[in-house]
């Protein structure tokens, strides 16, 4: 860590914290909010592969924690439409206008989650076919632009699940894709030596955020929890049109 500059290491480490947190208490959302802020002085080579071991190790955290609610039966039809959902979006959502996908999306979120949060519906027992779509498009949306929660978050919150049930499928579900994204970028050579050396300084400052968020989360009951993660939608949606590129 002696050739890491201590401001670079405090801010890694702030920023990994805040991440932490935000994914302890809600399930999702350490890319949200360490990427954007990373790579105001991290190479985006680094940044991505980094926030991406650091969200394995969250998403351990999480599923070890809630491990006699993840249902496998739940999990497994995500990550069964999340696999060629990955190709189709490298293959094919690569050749559409990024920014375009990033303004529909961040519209699409904002939406939906304000339109749940203006009314008093009920999630119900959606039928479980749409797990294989939330999933689909959520690979899709990964290989195309590395943003592919959203789906999955939005078909969780429509399950009627308790609130345990809900973040114990996304955990388990992120922590399998992002074992899949990891062993990738260590395949195409993107986890370097200076990337391990950062999240190295960084683990520490992760896990106290997740831990910090974890006990956080044990305040709410599912309506409360299930407000913060439509609230989470909308912060999504808007940072993700706050992020297109104008130039």
């Amino acid at each position: 860590m002696a050739d890491i500059p201590f401001t670079s290491l405090f801010l890694i480490g702030g920023i990994f914290f805040l991440g932490g947190l935000t994914q302890g208490l809600t399930g999702f959302g350490l890319a949200l909010v360490a990427l954007p802020l990373l790579s105001f002085f991290l190479d985006i080579k680094v940044a991505v592969p980094l926030c991406t071991l650091n969200g394995l190790v969250i998403t351990l955290f999480l599923s070890l924690q809630l491990r006699k609610y993840i249902d496998f039966h739940k999990i497994m039809p995500l990550l069964v439409g999340c696999l060629p959902g990955v190709f189709f979006g490298v293959l094919f959502l690569k050749k559409a206008d990024e920014n375009l996908l990033k303004i529909l999306l961040g519209i699409l979120l904002i939406a939906y989650a304000s339109y749940r949060l203006c009314t008093k519906q009920n999630p119900g027992n959606i039928h479980r076919s749409w797990s294989y779509i939330a999933g689909f498009f959520t690979g899709a949306i990964s290989g195309a632009f590395s943003a592919g929660g959203p789906p999955t978050i939005i078909y969780t919150t429509l399950t009627g699940w308790p609130k345990d049930d809900i973040k114990a499928t996304l955990s388990g579900f992120f922590f399998a894709g992002g074992a899949v994204t990891a062993l990738a970028h260590a395949a195409y050579g993107l986890t370097t030596p200076i990337v391990l050396k950062h999240f190295g300084a960084a683990v520490l400052f992760v896990l106290a955020g997740v831990v910090t968020g974890a006990h956080l989360y044990n305040k709410f009951d599912t309506t409360g929890y299930l407000k913060l993660i439509l609230i989470g939608l909308i912060v999504l949606g808007v940072m993700m049109i706050g992020s297109v590129n104008v130039a």
